[in-house]
């Protein structure tokens, strides 16, 4: 199953350094630019909205619009496109951290920030992301535990291979679809893989959830 670890990893990586900039960047517009604006009550809501569909449905979504197209190099699955569609996943659970976070940080550093001279661009980056750190950092781990584990997104985008990864352009396997895959199968020895595979994935997001509790 090591091909699968690796993959795994691959994946969510793709997806993390995808969702996060969007992410605390739709936090930071949310909270500190537009706070109670028409356009940032659409945004949150349209946010919890994303944050209550099905996972398939964002593979199915990213299906149409990355692997059925072929728009990377005339490539249909690829890890690329499993991480779209976990940052999809991923996306919902940043940006409102994000936003409650920054929604913590007193208002009077703000002023004091404006009172020196800062700008608004100066205090966002200086002073109240810093302040917010433990919580934006809580959500974005907790992002990324639920999408280390997700299977369906995956089967629409990443597929599986039973070799070790061969760059991002190409299909490549993963923990929770080689669970899916080795657990129908009527051998013994790929039902052993899949229970030890279930484990390590369980102690995998174990410990991203230890990680964001500390």
């Amino acid at each position: 199953i090591g091909n699968a670890i690796i993959g795994t990893f691959v994946v969510t990586l793709i997806a993390t350094l995808i969702a996060v900039p969007i992410g605390v960047g739709g936090g930071v517009f949310l909270c500190e630019y537009s706070r109670n604006g028409w356009f940032a009550q659409f945004v949150r809501f349209g946010n919890d909205v994303l944050a209550g569909v099905p996972s398939i449905i964002a593979g199915i979504f990213i299906y149409g619009l990355v692997v059925a197209t072929k728009v990377f190099f005339d490539q249909s699955y690829s890890a690329l496109a499993g991480g779209i569609a976990l940052s999809v996943l991923m996306l919902p659970t940043v940006i409102k951290t994000t936003d409650k976070g920054l929604r913590l940080v007193p208002q009077e550093l703000r002023w004091g920030a404006y009172g020196v001279g800062a700008s608004k661009f100066v205090t966002v980056m200086r002073i109240t992301l810093p302040a917010a750190f433990t919580p934006i950092s809580t959500g974005i781990v907790l992002a990324v535990a639920r999408a280390a584990g997700e299977t369906a997104p995956l089967i629409f985008t990443a597929l599986f291979s039973p070799y070790w990864p061969d760059g991002v352009f190409s299909p490549i396997a993963s923990m929770s679809v080689l669970i899916y895959n080795f657990a129908i199968m009527p051998y013994e020895y790929q039902n052993a893989l899949a229970w030890a595979a279930s484990f390590v994935l369980v102690v995998m997001i174990l410990g991203a959830n230890l990680l964001s509790r500390w």
